[in-house]
């Protein structure tokens, strides 16, 4: 770990707004969240305690998607699985930095997402001390406003009647793009987002919803192995 460059209030600082700025960011999608559980048929306890135990944006979308296009409740929840899967690889790199024990541990858990995992490796730069603080601080941060912005969603859902006559019932698939445009950066990405798109679309007619998404996400797994497998 490298050591704090300048004092430790000019590190805080611009880390506790980054993590502010990264929830503020993060939770407007929770609206869309609140309001698609809703239009899914979930009771607005059910979508708000979605958001408080799941708490993994993608998996949640995937969810509440899979459930209002009629899909399987199973092809749903592993359409969830799938998605959530990243967060214990991030797990697997923060331990070192983090260190928590006991109860601390499982909440930590719980906060690992892409944005507190983000921020963590970038505050790490200037230190332990540092890359915890973004953590912690995004985390908690991503996590109070997520969870009250799904309130406000679902709430707004179910007094305005069905948010799909609003068109948000487009607001997953913009989530999803919204997620994955930061990570296409070079052409073997782009190859493998957009065979894992056409897979998607060409099996839609053949399986129920929720399970195209679980057919497309061998792509990836598939050019991975491929990958390694070379000399």
């Amino acid at each position: 770990m490298t050591e704090p460059h300048g004092s430790w209030p000019e590190v805080r600082a611009p880390i506790v707004r980054t993590a502010v700025s990264v929830g503020v960011a993060s939770g407007a999608y929770g609206v869309s969240v609140g309001a698609l559980g809703v239009a899914a048929g979930l009771s607005v306890t059910q979508t708000c305690a979605l958001s408080v135990l799941m708490f993994t944006g993608g998996s949640q979308f995937a969810l509440v998607g899979a459930l209002g296009g009629g899909g399987a409740q199973l092809s749903g929840a592993l359409s969830a699985v799938l998605l959530g899967a990243r967060n214990g690889v991030y797990g697997v790199r923060l331990a070192p930095l983090l260190q928590v024990r006991g109860a601390q541990r499982f909440l930590a858990a719980h906060l690992v997402i892409d944005e507190s995992t983000a921020v963590a490796l970038g505050g790490e730069v200037h230190g332990v001390r540092a890359g915890r603080l973004g953590f912690w601080a995004t985390g908690l941060s991503v996590f109070v406003l997520w969870n009250a912005a799904t309130l406000l969603g679902a709430l707004a859902g179910s007094a305005v009647g069905d948010p799909r006559d609003f068109g948000l019932d487009a607001a997953a698939p913009a989530a999803f793009l919204a997620m994955l445009a930061p990570r296409l950066l070079d052409r073997p990405t782009w190859t493998i987002a957009v065979v894992s798109a056409l897979v998607a679309l060409a099996v839609v007619p053949l399986v129920p919803a929720g399970v195209p998404v679980l057919v497309a996400a061998l792509v990836p797994a598939v050019a991975v192995l491929a990958r390694r497998g070379r000399p």
